[in-house]
């Protein structure tokens, strides 16, 4: 409250916020500054990282929190490169053939750079033992024993076969070989007996000749059920006792040398030992197969049990992994088995299980945007999953689901070591942290990015520092010292204070790239203060048709705003529209009636569904104001209408709060208010100014309708005090202000606002609580009191009315021809 009854001077060009000039800076373009390594403003962020990055127990996984465009990814992928660069390269990792079960391939694990080294050392395995096991094969020691083994099956067969004639011989029968096989024929007098001959013999022959005959298909039954599959069982033996050994010589050379290789790593000693056993059983695989004319060609090499998957190659690593993921869907996450077709049915093997993000961050460190790994369909479940069990294990989403049972492949897991980094806004971070119990046990370190850094000579510089290293690496013009001073200018209005310094990285590297293109267009090879203020307007140009069609309403008189003249109960307030990234100001006619009633205050946004939560706080805190100012000896016998006019949207926020009450002071004190003001400002309870947002927009919203219709020297604004730190206006609006065209008041107390707009002094209670009968106080008491003398009047007269009862008058209805 005014005190001295004064009112409150209005801002001078000097009294607004110091903001950068370029006449502190001791450079002349950015060639002449270092270029800065650090990250500047976020120091807190910076130790958290450090902190989680250090801590090598279970759950330190990282959340970086903060709004979009901060630099929160080029900040840590920073840190986290200058960190990997100090760390051991993590392992080789392999899948290989499970010669035992196909269908589970083996993992194996190998000292950085090997993995590539045993890949290329099975090929050429392989390789020369498509030549070295042909060869060994095609020999005349190995012909000759396979002929000896085949004329030693074939002699046995021809002996006993010799044997079985000799003895039918004997017996006067026959032994024939035919299309049916063999067969036995009686002979009599050198001749076989025919089935008429045979019939003429007595029964006591014919029997003796059918004993012979059966006795001679017992022993060919034998030979031919046990002692030929015998000999060919032995046959068969022999030869594969010749191929292993033949094979085991071509092999065991070139298996020996890459044991001899590898004989550190005992592990991979035993995969080369079932490498070797699977090629001795599978010799024949190496023998060349001319493929049948008009036959498709088989869907895969059978050789190919033999390569290794390389699933993680180190070998060019100087450090540890640093991945970003930017599609973490399940798959790319996880890893997944491809599939590969062939006449209608698909298959896979081991050469086909591909790695994910974490498969290639094992061992290091993987980023990923919490929003996008939300929105992929059990991507967050499995991550999850991952980080709890320390192991990788590759399955299909259909099988992690239960949704299929088809036959696939079970890959041996792999051990997980990774440090997940979470980037992120601080809505999910809450929210995550608040509903999903997984996530504090997995990532116990937030790093919170701040939106804006303290200013200060030093931090200037520091800023300075930073726009030439972001020129440098965009490779763009230099920019001279007014320049720079014009971009941290537009940082602090990013921000809204003087006192700040916005990290919006991205806005700043847009202003800096825009300021260099329109530098160039005019030729210039440096960029200047007039670049960025050029960049600044076509930004705004490009966005401003909703504010240009508002202004437009305003300045044809569509909608009612006056900026000239004096009205009781009505004042000009002030709003922000925002549209996408795109805010600007416009005045509001607020007005206010009030009457004679029950100490009720309508807020007719309220009461039409119109207004949100924080306006109605708002009324309801003037309400409070005026009930504990003027309500002390008396209740307050009024009704007051509070409305914005012409506002067919939704209202919300207090910003209005001190406008509202000043048009009701105005309507109950019967003083009207200057429409060449417009103000804004939230209060409180006992009628103090609080701060409120958007002043700039509001100010400048107010002075472009102004400056239309033509600047008188009277329009101003009111705004709350605490809010001049905040005032960072356009050229134009200052040049306004330091010619005197245009003013600005910051107020304290709504009493200052009400004795500004109403050229009257506000008044101060005396010890009994009354107020100067010619002040804005002392003429709404005096108002408020009538209101009360009126309600009393009204209550006697209703109590001196004697009591009449009326009885119940059925109503009739009226005759059909009009008569009553």
């Amino acid at each position: 409250m005014n005190k001295d009854n004064k009112f409150v001077a209005a801002l001078s060009i000097d009294d607004l916020p110091n903001c950068c000039d370029a006449k502190q800076f001791d450079f002349e373009t950015t060639n002449d500054l270092e270029a800065l390594s650090e990250i500047i403003g976020q120091d807190r962020a910076l130790e958290a990282i450090r902190f989680g990055l250090g801590m090598r127990s279970e759950g330190y996984n990282l959340y970086v929190l903060g709004p979009p465009g901060v630099g929160k990814f080029t900040a840590v992928n920073q840190y986290l490169q200058d960190m990997a660069r100090q760390g051991p390269v993590p392992a080789d990792w392999c899948y290989v053939n499970n010669f035992k079960d196909a269908s589970k391939p083996s993992r194996l694990e190998l000292p950085s750079g090997r993995g590539t080294i045993l890949r290329q050392d099975m090929k050429h395995l392989v390789d020369d033992l498509k030549t070295a096991i042909p060869q060994a094969f095609d020999t005349d020691e190995y012909k000759n024993r396979i002929q000896k083994i085949e004329i030693d099956l074939q002699q046995n067969q021809e002996n006993i076969f010799r044997a079985l004639h000799e003895s039918a011989k004997e017996k006067d029968v026959k032994l024939v070989q035919g299309e049916q096989g063999f067969s036995f024929i009686p002979v009599v007098n050198g001749e076989d007996i025919t089935p008429e001959v045979f019939e003429s013999l007595s029964q006591a022959q014919k029997d003796k000749i059918e004993e012979v005959n059966q006795g001679l298909q017992a022993q060919l039954r034998n030979i031919l059920q046990k002692s030929v599959p015998a000999w060919r069982k032995e046959a068969r033996e022999k030869f594969m006792a010749v191929n292993r050994e033949v094979t085991m010589e071509a092999v065991g050379l070139y298996i020996e040398t890459l044991s001899h290789k590898y004989d550190d790593l005992p592990h991979l000693l035993n995969y080369l030992s079932d490498v070797q056993a699977d090629i001795i059983a599978n010799a024949i695989d190496f023998r060349p197969i001319d493929a049948q004319p008009g036959m498709p060609q088989p869907p895969q090499n059978a050789l190919s049990r033999y390569e290794i998957n390389l699933m993680l190659d180190n070998s060019e690593s100087r450090g540890m992994p640093v991945v970003y993921e930017p599609h973490p869907s399940y798959g790319n996450l996880m890893g997944r088995v491809e599939n590969k077709a062939y006449m209608g049915t698909l298959s896979t093997d081991f050469t086909l299980i591909k790695p994910g993000a974490l498969h290639k961050a094992n061992g290091g460190y993987l980023v990923l945007e919490i929003r996008k790994v939300l929105m992929q369909p059990y991507a967050w479940e499995s991550l999850k999953q991952a980080l709890y069990s320390r192991e990788l294990r590759i399955e299909g989403l259909e099988q992690a689901l239960s949704l299929a049972s088809t036959l696939s492949l079970e890959p041996e897991p792999i051990p997980l070591d990774v440090k997940v980094v979470l980037i992120g806004d601080r809505m999910l971070y809450y929210m995550l942290f608040a509903h999903d119990p997984d996530f504090a046990e997995l990532f116990k370190v937030p790093a919170d990015f701040e939106a804006r850094l303290e200013r200060s000579p030093d931090n200037d510089f520091l800023y300075a520092r930073m726009i030439a290293t972001m020129v440098r690496n965009e490779k763009l013009l230099p920019f001279d010292n007014t320049a720079v001073a014009a971009v941290i200018r537009r940082s602090m209005r990013l921000v809204e204070d003087s006192e700040k310094l916005s990290t919006h990285m991205g806005s700043i590297s847009d202003l800096l790239n825009e300021a260099s293109y329109w530098a160039s267009q005019a030729g210039r090879d440096v960029a200047t203060e007039e670049d960025v203020y050029t960049v600044i307007n076509t930004q705004i140009e490009r966005v401003d048709r909703v504010r240009d069609r508002v202004h437009e309403g305003i300045l044809r008189e569509h909608v009612m705003i006056d900026t000239a003249g004096e009205v009781i109960g009505q004042v000009n307030g002030l709003s922000v529209l925002q549209m996408g990234n795109f805010s600007f100001g416009q005045p509001s006619r607020i007005t206010a009636t009030t009457r004679l009633g029950d100490g009720r205050l309508i807020d007719i946004a309220r009461e039409s569904d119109m207004g949100g939560p924080t306006h109605t706080k708002g009324v309801m805190t003037l309400s409070s104001f005026l009930g504990a100012r003027y309500g002390q000896n008396a209740p307050l016998s009024l009704t007051a209408s509070l409305a914005f006019e012409q506002s067919y949207g939704g209202v919300d926020g207090d910003s209005a709060t001190m406008a509202e009450l000043c048009t009701l002071l105005s309507s109950l004190s019967d003083l009207p208010i200057k429409q060449c003001f417009a103000i804004t400002g939230s209060m409180n309870q006992h009628g103090k100014t609080q701060v409120i947002g958007g002043v700039n927009e509001k100010v400048e919203g107010f002075f472009d309708i102004c400056n239309a219709r033509g600047l008188t020297g009277e329009q101003g604004v009111l705004v709350p005090a605490k809010n001049v730190q905040n005032l960072l206006l356009r050229p134009d609006v200052s040049e306004a202000i330091e010619q005197g065209q245009f003013s600005i008041y910051p107020i304290d107390h709504v009493d200052q606002a009400a004795e500004i707009l109403m050229a009257t002094a506000a008044g101060e209670a005396d010890e009994d609580g009354q107020f100067p009968p010619d002040t804005i106080n002392g003429r709404v008491q005096r108002r408020l009191e009538q209101f009360a003398e009126r309600r009393r009047s009204f209550g006697k007269a209703e109590a001196a009315e004697p009591a009449v009862i009326k009885a119940p008058v059925k109503e009739v209805p009226p005759d059909p021809a009009g008569e009553p």
